[in-house]
């Protein structure tokens, strides 16, 4: 499947453009440096395929050469010299004095809660972020799931677990703010977390955590006991 073969609100450059640069996977991010794929496979594929030759997933991507990202069909030279470009890019832009996703550990509730409350604790509308891990319990990626109203938003175990089935996701961790400011679960929200705990069993993929985001403070629902390790 190419990528204008999917539906539009699925497209890299469309999702981008109209819910922003955080709403992307890491795969998705790289496919829009690629650019476009082959006759075999996607920009989206190509990138999985670039992430699939890292041994820690997109913080090994800087340990990458140009010969072996050519070494990929259908990535040439002008290619891998454009995804190197861009890693260095984003190492220049954040030589680790930011706090990121991407080098906390999805066992450490509260350092995850830290990052994501400066990002949504002034938000006046609930926002749902999946957080996508890898084996070893490493976050690879996220995604936002949906905007919703004053007081809610849609969580559906669907909606939820689709990009993670994608991803080839051994775990998730699901995270919302209540504009609020007040991260105390809700009947919903502990509704909620019941069918995404049932969800993951079923699928496989582990539902490492729960978290509600507030002004300062937060709640992890697997601390609470709604899910057990």
């Amino acid at each position: 499947m190419h990528i204008k073969d999917l539906p539009v609100h699925e497209r890299p450059q469309e999702k981008l453009m109209y819910q922003g640069a955080q709403a992307l996977s890491t795969s998705e991010l790289l496919a829009l440096i690629i650019r476009t794929g082959s006759r075999e496979r996607s920009a989206v594929q190509l990138a999985e395929e670039v992430l699939s030759r890292t041994a820690s997933g997109v913080s090994d991507l800087k340990r990458l050469k140009v010969p072996e990202l050519t070494s990929i069909d259908g990535i040439g030279v002008s290619k891998a010299c454009s995804i190197l470009a861009g890693i260095e890019l984003a190492r220049r832009l954040d030589p680790g004095g930011r706090p990121s996703l991407y080098r906390a550990s999805a066992r450490n509730d509260r350092e995850v809660a830290a990052i994501l409350m400066e990002e949504l604790r002034y938000e006046k509308r609930e926002h749902v972020i999946l957080l996508m891990l890898n084996a070893k319990s490493e976050i690879e990626s996220r995604e936002l799931i949906s905007i919703g109203e004053l007081s809610a938003a849609n969580m559906h175990p669907r909606e939820v677990f689709a990009p993670a089935i994608r991803q080839g996701a051994a775990g998730i961790i699901v995270a919302h703010n209540h504009p609020s400011g007040n991260p105390e679960p809700s009947e919903e929200d502990l509704r909620v977390t019941e069918r995404l705990a049932e969800t993951a069993k079923i699928i496989g993929i582990r539902l490492v955590d729960h978290l509600i985001i507030g002004d300062g403070t937060y709640v992890s629902l697997r601390n609470e006991g709604w899910i057990l390790p």
